[in-house]
């Protein structure tokens, strides 16, 4: 889509940093330079306005990459590509058929209201739970990692959706601010929260996450 619109060398494309090392790659394929912007805390998308403040006379394009089921503000985004005449391309998420989207929902319902420590998803712009991450606050990856361990250890799948920001990696290295993305990658943990999942499989998540408790107190 980016050589189709004519972004190639000289051009910047401005993309997410947290996750999804392939849409920077694109941009270079087509000899654009990818520039980060930080991401939503509540959407792990883009910020409109971080994206806004990475504008330069170079820019050509913003892709807009959906998380985890949570859907980026489009609408704010296109308004900022109407402002700067840019183009907006979207990167979506395959959706699940309506009833295993509806199943997933009440699951991350159930997870919600039981949860106690990790800050549960915001189920805003009609969630549809792809992924179920929460965060471990405290101390950041120590604590989150430690976390992850605990749980395994207790029977619970669990995986960290993004170990390295793209801005981290060498080929893509950039001495860059980006806190909400750096702060994601070290909190952030992935629970199950598949459409097949028993109320005895829920219940197990639910208990396994609060015995650990003390785990999850802030270091002062």
């Amino acid at each position: 889509m980016l050589r189709a619109a004519g972004v190639g060398i000289g051009d910047e494309v401005i993309v997410p940093a947290f996750g999804n090392v392939e849409v920077a790659e694109a941009v270079t394929l087509v000899g654009a330079l990818p520039v980060f912007a930080d991401i939503d805390p509540s959407t792990y998308c883009l910020d409109p306005a971080a994206v806004e403040a990475a504008v330069t006379s170079r820019t050509a394009a913003v892709v807009v990459v959906h998380r985890f089921g949570r859907r980026a503000d489009v609408a704010r985004l296109h308004v900022i590509g109407r402002r700067h005449e840019l183009l907006v391309l979207e990167q979506g998420e395959s959706e699940a058929p309506y009833d295993e989207m509806a199943r997933r929902r009440e699951r991350a319902a159930y997870l919600d209201a039981r949860l106690k420590g990790v800050r549960v998803p915001d189920g805003g712009d009609a969630h549809s739970y792809q992924q179920y991450v929460v965060r471990v606050p405290g101390n950041g990856r120590p604590d989150r990692d430690a976390f992850a361990r605990a749980l395994r250890a207790r029977g619970v799948e669990c995986r960290v959706p993004v170990k390295t920001p793209v801005h981290r990696l060498p080929e893509f290295r950039r001495c860059v601010a980006l806190p909400e993305t750096e702060r994601a990658a070290d909190e952030t943990l992935a629970l199950p929260v598949d459409a097949a999942l028993t109320k005895r499989e829920l219940q197990r998540i639910v208990s396994a996450c609060n015995a650990l408790g003390g785990l999850l107190q802030p270091a002062f």
